[in-house]
């Protein structure tokens, strides 16, 4: 390549990474995303770094864990000033561009402080993450009117699908058998085929728009990278025909779960298991009705990006693009007696992360399988390094993949950390925990899972003896339990005590702080010849002017 790669950056929303044939769910087929691995890198330990959207894709963007960008839930503004891979891109000649979610919320408020205009250039990229928006559309919007920012609406009405609320009233509901619209929000009615054709879908509908970016950005000439965010299968759980009706109960997995999980003794999961959504999902009935939707949503997704792929072979366009694919966060389904996401189980946490790297270094490693321990905020580097960035690491927290994409020595990784703020929960009500303290993180070595609960005792996991995290290692008396508690919690606070917000200590900045007596700065120094002898210089080439300000 004559020109830095261009980068199709995927991401499903709530995709768990057993739910797909390359990672081995013994009945969901999908067999485009399993070619992308095939001509990639498929990694089987990479951990978002917060089981919850806003705060996982703020990560995500910015390179940086949640306790340094301070985006701690979702619509938690992602404040003015926080670097973003768009920024790093832009500085040089790259496009960072959305098609699709972002779940970010704009700091209004820090915008008006300083005087930046919404609607300006600068305005709209911290509006949207550092990405210039081809097409934005988060979904999520049951009851309200179309939202602003949302095409995906006006396209709906403009081929026929008419209402306040096309999203919800077509693509997110279906039709009984007397015609009576019903809710796609409500688990009961996930088998009913979504009220909209599968061409005019979310997901087939963002597929488009991608095309359409990447066909206008060959007339650009710019490298780009393009952040193809698809909104499901995130609930609501419907999906338009033929994939409503491709999968039934026969084809569901049996729930990962024990009695003992559901007896525990600890305080904040058994707030979990009490939690609406976790009662809801520990229903049989629930499950069955659920899950073969969510397989025709990702089966569906499948097809779509098969669709995507075949279109960029004809295009030219797979020679030199790297393809990432992923996904914000799991979702438990049931497992663990629980539903949605937010903890820290493998099924909520853990994330599939396939590389596909075009170039021509990462021939050796096309088809393989990485077991190192990786993070979502890796992804920032890696693409910084492809598009020619300089690294930040004052800035920028993950570490840069390539190593592992061209099969060179350079990458390791001691721990996975990952963070939840729950203080808007039904949990933080229940226990009556202030917001402040409302806070856990997991720290995670490959083998030991260690979750710190803020004002309570801490849940441990042997990923090695108990893969299925059926057993809960936190109160052990075990020697070894014990021992493992005391050096997760060293290394989490070693962590938790680095630097973190430095984003200005440029190399310039910090070479001119080793620079003080040059200038003139004499602390410390007794005479003239201690000076000299120190900097080499003479003292008389200086003119002091006593100290400055500290």
């Amino acid at each position: 390549m004559t020109k830095p790669p261009n980068i199709l950056w995927i991401m499903a929303d709530q995709l768990r990474f057993d739910y797909l044939s390359c990672y081995g769910h013994p009945h969901l087929q999908t067999p485009h995303i399993d070619a992308l691995a095939a001509r990639g890198v498929r990694f089987t330990k990479a951990y978002v770094q917060s089981p919850v959207c806003g705060p996982s894709r703020m990560s995500a963007y910015t390179g940086r864990y949640m306790r340094s960008h301070g985006s701690t839930w979702n619509g938690m503004p992602l404040r003015v000033g926080e670097p973003t891979l768009g920024d790093h891109l832009r500085e040089v000649g790259a496009r960072a561009v959305l098609v699709g979610k972002t779940h970010m919320i704009a700091d209004a408020e820090g915008m008006a402080w300083l005087g930046i205009d919404p609607a300006s250039v600068i305005g709209v990229q911290r509006s949207e993450c550092g990405f210039d928006p081809f097409e934005r559309d988060d979904g999520l919007h049951p009851d309200s009117p179309r939202q602003a920012w949302s095409a995906y609406d006006d396209y709906l009405v403009s081929h026929g699908f008419a209402s306040a609320n096309p999203w919800g009233d077509f693509a997110n509901s279906g039709l009984d058998a007397e015609g009576t619209r019903l809710s796609g929000w409500l688990l009961k009615n996930s088998r009913l085929p979504a009220d909209i054709p599968e061409r005019h879908s979310e997901t087939a509908y963002m597929t488009d728009r991608a095309i359409d970016f990447m066909t206008e950005a060959a007339a650009d000439g710019r490298p780009w990278m393009c952040h193809l965010s698809y909104i499901k299968p995130h609930w609501p759980y419907i999906v338009p025909a033929p994939y409503h009706d491709m999968y039934d109960e026969t084809h569901i997995v049996p729930p990962i779960r024990s009695e003992a999980e559901r007896a525990t003794d600890h305080p904040l999961l058994r707030a979990y298991l009490d939690a609406r959504v976790c009662r809801s999902f520990s229903r049989d009935t629930v499950r069955k009705t659920v899950i073969p939707a969510y397989m025709g949503l990702i089966k569906q997704l499948d097809d779509n990006l098969g669709r995507l792929f075949a279109w960029m072979d004809a295009a030219g366009l797979s020679d030199d693009t790297i393809i990432a694919f992923t996904s914000d966060h799991g979702d438990y389904l049931g497992d663990h007696w629980m539903g949605d996401k937010d903890f820290y189980h493998e099924v909520a946490v853990k994330v599939p992360l396939i590389l596909a790297d075009p170039r021509a270094e990462a021939d050796a490693t096309r088809g393989t399988v990485s077991d190192a321990l990786v993070e979502m905020i890796d992804l920032a580097p890696t693409f910084m390094a492809a598009m020619g960035c300089a690294a930040k690491p004052h800035v920028v927290e993950g570490r840069d993949l390539t190593p592992i994409l061209h099969g060179t020595d350079g990458f390791s990784r001691r721990y996975a950390i990952s963070e939840h703020d729950y203080h808007w929960s039904e949990m933080a009500r229940a226990l009556e925990v202030p917001q402040q303290d409302a806070r856990t993180v997991m720290i995670h070595d490959g083998r030991w899972k260690y979750i710190r609960c803020e004002g309570f005792r801490p849940v441990l996991f042997d990923l090695l003896t108990d893969p299925h995290e059926l057993s809960d290692l936190g109160a052990s008396p075990a020697p070894e339990h014990v021992e493992v508690r005391a050096r997760m919690e060293a290394a989490l606070l070693d962590w938790a005590t680095r630097h973190h917000s430095r984003v200005t200590a440029t190399p310039q900045v910090l070479a001119r702080q080793g620079a003080a007596a040059e200038v003139g700065i004499l602390i410390g120094f007794w005479d003239e010849a201690e000076y000299e002898a120190t900097t080499g210089k003479p003292f008389s080439s200086l003119k002091p002017v006593g100290r400055p300000h500290d």
